[in-house]
């Protein structure tokens, strides 16, 4: 796999990647390979190899943006800490909701057992997370969403279908019933930077969404 061949947008302090679904960001325990062992492949000429500025889920495919030195790294970090960031998702839920969009209003908090390993939660003890939903379409009892996400807490998307709308995204192996690949897609990415254009990507939608793909054409 060659992620040079994925970027999205570039410039000389940022590039989007269209990350594919079962990369891991990060080196995961088991070995497997990760967005950091192909760092190198993207230096494109700089000394200094791009770091991510956020994450993904290893099985969520689409935008990812990396810094291409750490003073870009720290004000694009800035700006998702201060919610500046618009960042759009689509999934696909294994049910269809009974209203048409919505804004669920979950705390979510980490809990962790010896049997079943940590999951996030709601939990008014939890840290805020808010996300905007609309339904885009339905067919054969499943929907198609976009996520429209204030906050950036961990696998809060996931956690909201399930528990806020009441329907799993296919395929989650947490909050689902696993089975088949997880469809939640980063789908568009806008940063806003003061002194220059904003950094803007869309991700084409992956394989796994060819039931959908009319759906936002």
């Amino acid at each position: 796999m060659l992620l040079a061949d994925r970027i999205l947008f570039i410039d000389a302090e940022a590039m989007v990647l269209d990350k594919p679904a079962g990369l891991p960001v990060d080196a995961p325990r088991d070995g497997a390979l990760a967005v950091e062992n192909h760092l190198d492949s993207l230096r494109f000429g700089f000394i200094r190899r791009p770091s991510a500025v956020h994450r993904l889920d290893r099985d969520t495919s689409g935008c990812l943006l990396l810094a291409r030195n750490p003073k870009a790294h720290a004000r694009l970090s800035a700006a998702f800490e201060a919610g500046e960031v618009r960042k759009t998702y689509l999934a696909v839920l294994d049910g269809v909701p009974q209203d048409k969009s919505g804004m669920i209003d979950l705390p979510l908090a980490k809990v962790s057992t010896r049997e079943a390993g940590w999951r996030m939660v709601p939990s008014p003890k939890g840290k805020a997370a808010r996300t905007g939903w609309t339904l885009l379409a339905a067919r054969g009892g499943r929907a198609l969403v976009r996520f429209a996400p204030e906050t950036g807490r961990t696998h809060q998307l996931r956690v909201h279908a399930a528990a806020g709308i009441g329907h799993a995204i296919v395929g989650d192996p947490v909050y689902g019933r696993g089975g088949r690949a997880m469809l939640l897609h980063a789908w568009q990415l806008e940063v806003p930077r003061p002194s220059k254009p904003a950094i803007s990507a869309e991700a084409p939608l992956p394989p796994t969404f060819a039931d959908f793909a009319d759906a936002v054409a």
